[in-house]
């Protein structure tokens, strides 16, 4: 299927993404913060990236701008955060990202909201 990179800081949170997305055919690739997201996403090519917001150190936003003004800037980015307000959603949307999936996810809804991305 798809190579996705999840970029996520919250250990139960990654492996419950992982098992879904390795259920529905997708390759995964992890990273626990946003350290070495740009090296990552160049070496993986990864089809679409799901990208936590709060993260230690640089935030999502941050990680964010940096992806885009890379030569990975046409790679599928999509928010997956707690921020849950419609306010929230309008702020990613406008910072850039290609869409907004909010957690705590729905275990039945995430994979059809994965595959609208891909």
């Amino acid at each position: 299927m798809a190579k996705i990179l999840v970029v996520e800081d919250t250990p139960d949170n990654m492996r419950l993404f992982r098992t879904i997305l390795r259920r529905q055919g997708h390759d995964v690739v992890e990273l626990p913060s946003g350290e070495r997201l740009l090296e990552v996403a160049h070496e993986a090519k990864p089809d679409l990236v799901l990208l936590d917001i709060q993260l230690p150190g640089r935030d999502g936003y941050q990680l964010l701008a940096d992806l885009r003004g890379s030569e990975s800037e046409s790679l599928k980015i999509v928010a997956l955060t707690a921020h849950a307000y419609e306010a929230d959603q309008s702020r990613a949307m406008a910072a850039g990202f290609d869409g907004y999936i909010t957690k705590p996810i729905d275990v039945r809804e995430f994979p059809g909201q994965v595959a609208r991305y891909l």
